[in-house]
């Protein structure tokens, strides 16, 4: 059972393969992720991650092991803070804000960090519900 305060980090990274197939089952083929000359132009010097494909990393996170299966997204606040990048690691920090054991629902704080300087790279709150572990 998830209880208020408790925490779970994972570290995890995305591959320039998992961004342009991201971009293929997404139809955002944005050149700022995808092309390397395009991006070099730009503010962030290199392609950069979906911020969408960021977030994924939560899904992934709440239906496999925090709280786990059967977990169901119920809503998704997202803040994005700075770029990520393919290739570089990132450590996914979820942190339980509130639990309602009647509807068995819990406020999650999602947050996604560099794993070399620290830096908040996405942040936000989800809301899920499983009648098993909440």
């Amino acid at each position: 059972m998830l209880d208020s305060g408790q925490v779970y980090s994972e570290v995890f990274s995305f591959t320039q393969e998992q961004v342009i197939r991201f971009a293929e089952v997404s139809g955002d083929h944005n050149p700022v992720h995808l092309d390397a000359d395009y991006a070099s132009k730009t503010a962030f010097k290199k392609p950069i991650v979906h911020g969408i494909l960021g977030t994924s990393i939560f899904s992934k996170i709440l239906g496999m092991n925090f709280p786990g299966e059967g977990t169901i997204y119920l809503k998704q606040e997202v803040n994005f803070k700075r770029p990520m990048y393919a290739s570089t690691s990132y450590e996914a920090v979820l942190t339980v804000l509130e639990i309602n054991r009647d509807k068995h629902q819990a406020v999650i704080e999602t947050k996604v960090l560099d794993k070399e300087t620290g830096k908040v790279i996405i942040d936000g709150q989800a809301q899920v519900m499983n009648k098993e572990k909440i």
